[in-house]
């Protein structure tokens, strides 16, 4: 439904699983710790649900008849919010840095830009190498490509090479994986 201007209302974002009095089937099967698994009749599950105080949740709501279990439904929420969480901050953020050569990079500066590409590895970020190639410089192309292997060679103890030297329009690149930590 839109209004006048073309947005849309807002709307509430409803729970994954319906609870208490949203269970509208004449009977559920109940599975739990705290209740004997069996085919009740939906009021009588809510009467034991509510002797306990949590809520009556319907977790496989297709099955016939729903499979419901008895649990604090909020407590559950809080939790599965939290594992989620948990995970997510597990699982790292992979960034990529660059470091860009002339075909004809002289030794010093060739040093000073391995040893930044090492303190890269180190830190855990990927290493984006390129050689990038300016007007007629691109007749140095082995060159370029002499420079990149003499990098992964020399940062082989900490990283490996995730794609050998390749020419993309006046560019050649390389790219160059942290070893894992031990």
């Amino acid at each position: 439904m839109r209004n006048n201007r073309g947005y849309q209302p807002r709307v509430e974002k409803k729970d994954a699983h319906r609870t208490n009095n949203a269970i509208r089937v004449p009977e559920v099967r109940l599975v739990g710790d705290n209740v004997e698994t069996g085919v009740y009749k939906t009021a009588e599950a809510m009467r034991m649900a509510e002797q306990q105080e949590l809520d009556l949740v319907e977790i496989s709501p297709n099955a016939s008849p729903p499979v419901c279990k008895i649990m604090d439904y909020k407590k559950f929420l809080y939790e599965q919010k939290k594992r989620e969480k948990m995970l997510k901050a597990k699982s790292s953020q992979i960034t990529v840095k660059e470091i860009r050569f002339g075909p004809q990079t002289d030794e010093h500066d060739y040093e000073f830009k391995k040893k930044n590409a090492v303190k890269f590895l180190k830190e855990g970020s990927k290493l984006k190498a390129f050689v990038f190639f300016k007007g007629r410089s691109i007749i140095y192309k082995e060159q370029g490509q002499i420079l990149l292997l003499r990098l992964a060679q020399d940062l082989e103890e900490y990283g490996k090479v995730e794609s050998m030297p390749v020419l993309e329009g006046k560019r050649m690149i390389m790219f160059i994986a942290p070893k894992k930590k031990k």
